[in-house]
């Protein structure tokens, strides 16, 4: 029934946006601890996040972040509602349009930052 179908992908994309996330709450969180050895290291870390390849990660974490709320709320509207699995394809792609709205937004803020505009 799911084979291939919407139905494997949005568990897929679901499963690997959560461990995304998770990774990302790690490093955080690893970041953030720096600070009992010093202001110096703290700084030495917090200065690298500068890069651009942070800002394009940023733009990752957005896509994973929104994605997975989104994903989890057509699950909680599935499981919860009597119709809701007649339309799990259409919310699948509701899901997914909206998560690229919300991640086009977001690059473009990122980028705009990145190239020297005020956004």
């Amino acid at each position: 029934m799911y084979r291939g179908r919407e139905g494997q992908w949005a568990w897929m994309l679901h499963r690997l946006s959560g461990l995304a996330i998770l990774a990302y709450l790690l490093i955080h969180v690893i970041s953030i601890s720096l600070f009992v050895f010093g202001e110096r290291a703290y700084m030495a870390v917090h200065t690298t996040y500068e890069l651009p390849i942070f800002s394009l990660g940023l733009i990752a974490v957005t896509a994973g972040v929104v994605y997975h709320s989104l994903n989890g709320l057509r699950i909680i509207v599935m499981d919860f509602t009597g119709r809701g699995v007649a339309y799990q394809r259409q919310m699948f792609y509701a899901v997914l349009g909206l998560t690229l709205l919300a991640t086009a937004y977001t690059a473009f803020v990122v980028i705009g930052r990145l190239i020297g505009g005020e956004a």
